[in-house]
């Protein structure tokens, strides 16, 4: 059957579905948990975890392993820091699960997997994870590798999952050459949504939002900046801080893309088609959103 062509997202296309409207309070707009780190990247949960704020999630949690724990609760004084066991390889042990079973069941979205290096110790901390989530869930870049070995790991979550990729990680998911996701990542990003029953974000030079029932949105722009160290943390952050909100996973995963690639249109314009930072990125987040209203 063929599908049809994908949404081009508009700022007409977003205002005609608005995301939740914000509560006076921190509580109101949710709580979101951002597991991820090792003792090499702990950047990584700090960019996600203040692009989930930046787009108005209400209270922030990181967990990550011991080394960058202290660093991070300075660095990011509006988080509450969970400091969890570690591998000898410095990732987030699978032990760690028990230790975020309850976070996790008290938060209204969890992201997992921004800053991990070794998909084998992703795999095994999700083993251990995924079955005790209860809430809204984005899975993040190498901790894909847990819907590569497990496809229906997360299918208890009845839609309510996003998983945020780049095309090499897609290809990986799918188990496809990476050259069949280069040519046309549709069909691949629609395969992994409905085989996995979540929606898929994957970025590269345009975004595609694939939903399971085989829905599907564009957002163009965003410019060649984007391609740096730390900005698909930023974005997956972007995406969890929507859900946190009460954004639906379609919802979330489409206005987190377009705010991700507006945001580095602006940035292109104050200083510079590429050599802005990822840090800088969450900065944009709420003149963006602002810019919705």
């Amino acid at each position: 059957m063929t599908r049809p062509d994908p949404t081009v997202v508009t700022p007409a296309t977003l205002r005609a579905w608005p995301l939740p409207e914000p509560g006076a309070g921190k509580e109101a707009r949710g709580r979101i948990l951002v597991v991820g780190g090792t003792s090499g990247t702990p950047g990584a949960v700090l960019l996600a975890g203040e692009a989930a704020l930046r787009v108005g999630a209400g209270k922030l949690q990181i967990a990550t392993v011991d080394p960058a724990a202290g660093a991070l609760a300075v660095a990011v004084p509006e988080s509450l820091v969970l400091v969890l066991p570690g591998t000898e390889g410095g990732a987030i042990a699978a032990s760690a699960a028990a230790d975020l079973e309850a976070p996790a069941r008290d938060s209204d979205a969890v992201l997992v997997g921004p800053g991990f290096c070794d998909p084998d110790e992703s795999v095994a901390l999700l083993e251990a994870l995924a079955p005790m989530l209860e809430t809204p869930t984005v899975v993040d870049a190498l901790a894909s590798a847990f819907l590569t070995e497990h496809p229906d790991g997360l299918r208890h979550l009845e839609g309510r999952a996003v998983l945020t990729v780049n095309p090499t990680e897609l290809a990986r998911t799918a188990g496809v050459d990476e050259d069949e996701v280069a040519d046309v990542a549709a069909p691949v990003a629609a395969r992994v949504a409905a085989r996995s029953g979540l929606v898929v974000v994957c970025g590269g030079t345009e975004k595609l939002v694939v939903a399971p029932d085989g829905r599907s949105w564009l957002v163009q722009g965003g410019g060649p900046g984007l391609g740096v160290s730390g900005s698909g943390d930023v974005q997956a952050g972007f995406v969890a801080g929507l859900l946190a909100r009460g954004a639906d996973p379609a919802q979330a995963a489409v206005w987190g893309a377009y705010v991700h690639a507006r945001a580095g249109e602006r940035l292109a314009g104050g200083v510079g088609t590429v050599g802005y930072l990822a840090r800088e990125i969450p900065l944009q987040g709420p003149a963006v959103l602002g810019e919705l209203a």
